[in-house]
């Protein structure tokens, strides 16, 4: 992780990306520029450790360093899937649903920031436990495939890499950073392209983003 990024002011955010991101207006009027700099996971460490398979994803970790809460959605919904492709503007339907939900995360996070294991949205152990599932062997043969594409493309064997990037792809199709950045390593802005609508388009019914339990957990 040697990159580093610093995301746009919020002012710098336009009105299309507001709504997909599901900014309402009051989120977005207490938003600041952040001051610190964002790592990039270049080799899905941190992806493959807390088993994030998409973006955005968060983990809840307490100071104690125990899990509150597994990877998860972080206020992310399927409502994205209703907008404009070509101009990203969400259906005024598709909009409300998305900042409904970006809303419920963040005050369920405000939450447990306030009041620690006392917040409702603070997982017991046991069920935070139950929610996390170690990698299976397909998984790991996943994972083995994207490294050594990963490795070879880095020394400028990317034609030998793309059979490891497909077949880490084929193995955990779930796994959508392993699509996004196959595409953009065949070409940049790939990641958002065609391909990738006709992969979400192909799940019918089935979710992109799980959706976030955020019942009140008995303590």
């Amino acid at each position: 992780m040697r990159d580093f990024i610093r995301p746009a002011a919020p002012a710098e955010m336009i009105p299309e990306m507001r709504d997909l991101m599901g900014w309402d207006t009051e989120l977005f009027s207490r938003a600041g520029a952040p001051a610190y700099p964002n790592l990039i996971d270049e080799k899905h460490v941190v992806a493959e450790l807390y088993n994030m398979t998409n973006v955005p994803m968060a983990v809840w970790i307490d100071e104690a360093g125990r899990i509150v809460r597994p990877a998860e959605a972080a206020g992310a919904s399927d409502s994205f899937r209703s907008m404009d492709r070509a101009t990203f503007k969400m259906t005024p339907d598709g909009a409300t649903r998305s900042k409904a939900s970006r809303t419920a995360y963040v005050n369920a996070l405000r939450d447990w920031v306030a009041k620690g294991d006392q917040s409702a949205y603070a997982l017991a152990p046991a069920e935070a436990a139950a929610r996390v599932a170690g990698p299976s062997p397909t998984d790991a043969l996943s994972s083995a495939n994207f490294r050594l594409a990963q490795y070879l493309h880095e020394r400028g064997h990317t034609a030998e890499a793309m059979p490891y990037f497909l077949e880490a792809r084929r193995l955990c199709p779930e796994r959508w950073h392993y699509l996004r950045q196959t595409l953009e390593i065949e070409e940049p802005g790939k990641g958002s392209g065609p391909e990738f609508f006709a992969a979400i388009d192909a799940l019918g019914e089935r979710s992109f983003y799980h959706p976030v339990d955020l019942k009140a957990s008995p303590k």
